[in-house]
């Protein structure tokens, strides 16, 4: 068994890491703490061939594994943990079950913009009464000719207020077999945006309302019975969320290590102190489980979806990890890593919200018993 990368990954993860550093290194405290989206680095990213890479060639991607988008998303973050977010928008979540599940037309007339960094999807799933408890939405899909109309309302969109076309979670009929997807592209008459709130970790949210809005059959992607393709979907989008974690987390890990080797206090270099020295091997230990966690997820998928098991692990590791590293890395650093001069209390911010966004902690708990006991264990009140 080889825990290495493949010289193709190596090389690949070499010209990645080059390209974010050229590129994307100067800029990353602003870009951080800008509101929008970075329209021009998704470009860039288009161009040097990293949105889509999962994307089969026909369909104007690059054709490359799961494992390579993982690769990639990793390495941006290393540069530039905003930047990290163009990367997740253009190869998880949304966008890959467009690419695997759109109908031609829908591909060339949506897909391909968001493969050119020109376009921004965004999943629309959450409720205010269907949390974790997804399957229990109330966003409707009535037949009208034909099309359907698309009635009700969604929360903790991520990138809602910049998205230019949603991935909107509705329900064609009763229960989970009821339950499909459709696409409505912004500017849509009848779906209109709430005052945007904000997130701790600096993300704006607003909420979607849906008044008769109507879709042609032409954008559903998934009808009824589509549930269970659609949440296969939303593993790859919890695999780049556990990317971006541990990857911050790294990041945050990185920038404490070199300010204990630099920092001087009581007349002797901080790296000097037991206490920080077994911080930093904790912290070591935790990443590299979690990273071999990580890979073995997206190379069980290959370029398909991965299990759900493997992917509940990988997050809640990776999640875990990170957010300790961003949290021992600022207590270690004390006020300037507690400032926004520091990318540290971003790395914080962000992976603490990972914790919750994407599927809880408790949550993955749940489903990673239900492996362990090899049998559902409902949590639904039977009543």
């Amino acid at each position: 068994m080889n825990f290495d990368l493949s010289a193709e990954q190596q090389m690949f993860r070499d010209s990645v890491a080059g390209f974010a550093e050229r590129n994307l290194k100067d800029g990353a405290l602003e870009r951080a703490h800008s509101d929008e989206y970075p329209w021009e680095i998704a470009q860039q990213m288009a161009q040097a061939g990293l949105i889509g890479i999962t994307t089969p060639a026909e369909d104007g991607g690059v054709g490359g594994t799961l494992m390579d988008a993982v690769i990639a998303i990793q390495e941006v973050a290393a540069a530039c943990p905003r930047s990290a977010d163009v990367v997740q928008a253009g190869n998880f979540g949304a966008i890959r079950v467009l690419a695997q599940y759109g109908s031609p037309e829908q591909k060339e007339r949506l897909l391909k913009p968001l493969l050119a960094g020109k376009a921004l999807i965004a999943v629309a799933m959450t409720e205010p009464g269907a949390g974790s408890a997804v399957t229990e939405l109330k966003a409707t899909a009535t037949p009208d000719g034909d099309g359907y109309r698309i009635s009700g309302e969604k929360i903790f969109t991520t990138h809602g207020l910049h998205a230019t076309v949603f991935l909107v979670y509705v329900r064609f009929g009763p229960g989970v077999g009821g339950i499909g997807s459709v696409l409505i592209e912004r500017g849509a008459e009848g779906f209109t945006f709430g005052k945007p709130s904000r997130f701790l970790s600096g993300e704006d949210w607003n909420t979607l309302y849906f008044d008769n809005v109507y879709v042609p059959k032409e954008d559903v992607v998934l009808g009824p019975g589509g549930f269970k393709k659609q949440i296969a979907g939303f593993n790859v989008e919890r695999l780049g969320n556990s990317s971006r974690a541990l990857a911050l987390g790294k990041y945050a890990f990185d920038i404490a290590r070199e300010h204990v080797l630099n920092r001087r206090q009581f007349g002797q270099p901080l790296v000097n102190f037991q206490g920080l020295q077994w911080k930093f091997a904790e912290m070591k230990a935790k990443a590299e489980a979690a990273q071999l966690l990580l890979y073995r997820a997206a190379v069980g998928a290959d370029t398909g979806f991965p299990s759900a098991q493997d992917t509940a692990i990988a997050k809640l590791t990776c999640n875990r990890a990170g957010f300790d590293m961003a949290h021992d890395a600022m207590q270690i650093m004390g006020g300037i890593g507690y400032s926004e001069e520091s990318l540290v209390e971003y790395c914080f911010r962000r992976t603490r919200g990972w914790m919750i966004a994407g599927g809880t902690i408790e949550i993955l708990l749940n489903r990673i018993a239900e492996g362990v006991f090899e049998q559902r264990l409902p949590i639904r009140d039977p009543a």
